[in-house]
Parts: structure tokens; C-alpha cells; sequence
């Protein structure tokens, strides 16, 4: 052998050592990416409140009478007696306001909302939203929003023609909204704490609770089902809960997938799986084309005929065209996803035909994997 392939040798093992690894902890993901912790959630926020400010896009008040309502209440409150006044007014619309309370928020934190158009309003842009209170499922305020909106369109109007970009009628207000009332939970009082799993899988919840022993030393997580790892916090020596959610949320497992295709027929994409597998069936395809195209022939009279209407004669051609399609392949039995993909190009299908194909195989009982459309 030769020093120069030596060398060629020597680097290619050690570019396999380097990518093995690396491979390996790709497929790895951290607990905290995998579950959801019992009681570590958000909290769903709605109100209503009226947008003011706008250049003349608001509500038509006659349409849209809760609007007038909404502004009569508000100026009585501030002092203002406007009892059997008319409004006209175009700069105000009616909106509801939408936003989440995140986990441990505190009061005096702020968060994000979204704002949108329940009446006949235009656009949004330029638009100040009013002191508009949030409230949760069980009917307690627990937020107050207020600032300025950012519309996420914008319209363009003129005599005969309207142009609009986007949607206008709806908009945010990033930290738009302050916390006023904590949700009354402690996580340290917990001593049994459970993991959701996002996408319930058996093997996926006994590699989690496998990791989790390992870390921890001891039997502190025991699998329920499919979706649910739970932990015993009872044992002594262990830490508290927010350390060892800390700690616990970092290990990283290897999550199963199920086999399974996913078409969405409206942009022709298709996404499979890594475990996707296919048995011995044989695959043909090709397209029949039916073309009807009219070439009516309009006659006019002779010059020295008598006056008369000129004479249209219908002319139609029709005819079914074949194409050649491709050839029948063969798929082998349990191919994996690889062999699929080269199998299915080489065919030299568009990818409607490979939707179309892999429909058919899934007809056969051939397509081992739950077929998904979109």
C-alpha cells in the first residue's frame, strides 16, 4: 500500500469516527421538547375593547350598534354625558382582544396580544387600543391590555379600484398587555408530578423513564401508559422539584416515530417517514389525455348573392391521447425509505403521480404505514 492511500485511509476511519457520533445525537431530543409537565401550562385570555384612533376605517355605527354602545359607556365613565347624542364617528372600531397567560406569570409582567375586527371595520392602521380588561374561563380578569396596534396589512383605495395586502383588521401589540392576578399554584408543593407525552408512544415513555432513572440513581419515574410518565418526588435525598425538573428536562432519549406518509394534495408535497415500508407489489403509471378543441368556420355570402346573413359551420376536434407512461417496476419486499424515494424517481413521475401511487399501494395492503391527507 502506498503512503498516499495510507493517508486516504487513516482520514476516511477518522471521518467515520467523527460522523458516527455525530449521527447518533442527532437522532437524540431533550426530555423538555418530548412532554409537557403537569401544571406548567398557559392560561387562555379574552376580552373586548374598542380601537380608537383610526383614519376614518372604523366601524359604520348603524351596522355595527354595540360599537355605539361600547363608546356611550366608556364616556360616561370618564365623565362625559353623551345620553340621546348621535355618533358618526369612523375612527373607533370594536375588536376582541386574545392573549395567554403564561406559566409562573407574576403581576406587573406583561404579555402579547392580538387584536381583531368584530364589526364592519376596515383596517386597524394607526388604531390605539382602549384599557380593555382579559378574562380567563373561570370569568376573573386576570390581565389588562392597552397600547398601540400593529396592523399586519395595509389597503390602498381609489375611485374604481381597491387593493389590500395582507389583513388589516387584525393586528398585535407586543407587551400589550399587564398581568394583574397570579394563578394560585405552587410548584414546590407538589409530590407527584406528571409528564404529557406530545405524541403518545410506549417505546418513547419507557425510554424516558429509563433516562430518568439513570440520572437520578434511583426509581423515580414509572411509566403509566403510552402518554404518561409520572414522578414520585416522595423519595428522600432528592432535591426540590424545580431543581430536578431542572435537571431532568436536559437528559436526552431517542423518541420512536411511527411509520406514516403525509400528502397534501393542494401543494403536492409529500413527507415520509423514516420507517416506512413497503411489500413485493409491481407499479405501473401513465396518464390518458381527452382533448376537445371547437374551430368554428364563419361562410360569407357571394358578392352578387342576394342579401344575407353570413353562415357559421361548427367544426369540433376531438381526440383521447395515451401516453407512454413508465414501465411496470417491481418494488421488493420491505424496502426501506431510501429504496422508496429512488424507486419512486425512478419511474420519472411528477409528484401528484407519486400521490396518486402511493394511494394505490395503500389500496393494496402494500403501504405499511398510516397514510395521512391533507
Amino acid at each position: 500500500m502506498t503512503k498516499s492511500r495510507f493517508r486516504q485511509n487513516v482520514w476516511f476511519v477518522a471521518l467515520l469516527l467523527i460522523l458516527v457520533p455525530a449521527m447518533a445525537s442527532a437522532q437524540q431530543a431533550r426530555i423538555k421538547d418530548l412532554v409537557e409537565f403537569d401544571g406548567v401550562r398557559g392560561n387562555d385570555l379574552v376580552g373586548y375593547g374598542l380601537v380608537v384612533g383610526l383614519n376614518g376605517t372604523g366601524d359604520g355605527l348603524r351596522n355595527s350598534p354595540f360599537t355605539e354602545e361600547a363608546m356611550v359607556n366608556l364616556l360616561e365613565r370618564l365623565g362625559i354625558n353623551v345620553t340621546g347624542e348621535q355618533f358618526r364617528a369612523k375612527n373607533v372600531a370594536a375588536v376582541l382582544v386574545t392573549g395567554a397567560l403564561p406559566p409562573f406569570g407574576r403581576a406587573g409582567s406583561k404579555i402579547d396580544v392580538t387584536v381583531s375586527t368584530i364589526g364592519d371595520a376596515s383596517s386597524l392602521l394607526g388604531g390605539t387600543l382602549i384599557m380593555a380588561p382579559l378574562n380567563a374561563a373561570d370569568g376573573q380578569i386576570y390581565a389588562v391590555a392597552q397600547g398601540s396596534v400593529i396592523a399586519g396589512g395595509a389597503t390602498a383605495e381609489g375611485d374604481g379600484a381597491t387593493v389590500t395586502q395582507g389583513v388589516p383588521t387584525s393586528g398585535v401589540i407586543p407587551s400589550g398587555a399587564r398581568i394583574e392576578r397570579e394563578i394560585d399554584f405552587e410548584l414546590s408543593d407538589v409530590t407527584v408530578m406528571r409528564m404529557a407525552l406530545r405524541n403518545p408512544d410506549f417505546t418513547t415513555a419507557s425510554r424516558i423513564e429509563q433516562a430518568i432513572n439513570a440520572r437520578v440513581g434511583g426509581r423515580v419515574a414509572r411509566m403509566l401508559d403510552a402518554g404518561t410518565v409520572q414522578l414520585d418526588l416522595s423519595q428522600r435525598g432528592l432535591p426540590s422539584l424545580p431543581q430536578l425538573l431542572s435537571v431532568l428536562e436536559n437528559v436526552e432519549v431517542s423518541p420512536a416515530q411511527k411509520a406514516r406518509v403525509v400528502v397534501d394534495q393542494r401543494s403536492g408535497t409529500i413527507v415520509l417517514g423514516a420507517d416506512v415500508k413497503i411489500s413485493r407489489v409491481a407499479v405501473s403509471q401513465g396518464n390518458l389525455t381527452l382533448r376537445v378543441e371547437e374551430k368554428p368556420l364563419g361562410i360569407q355570402p357571394n358578392p352578387f348573392a342576394p342579401d344575407g346573413p353570413p353562415i357559421i359551420l361548427p367544426r369540433t376536434e376531438a381526440a383521447i391521447e395515451e401516453e407512454p407512461g413508465t414501465r411496470l417496476a417491481l418494488v421488493e419486499t420491505s424496502v426501506s425509505l431510501p429504496e422508496v424515494i429512488a424507486g419512486l424517481n425512478a419511474l420519472g413521475v411528477s409528484p401528484r403521480d407519486m400521490i396518486d401511487i402511493l394511494k394505490a399501494i395503500k389500496a393494496a395492503g402494500a403501504l405499511h404505514a398510516e397514510f395521512v391527507v391533507q
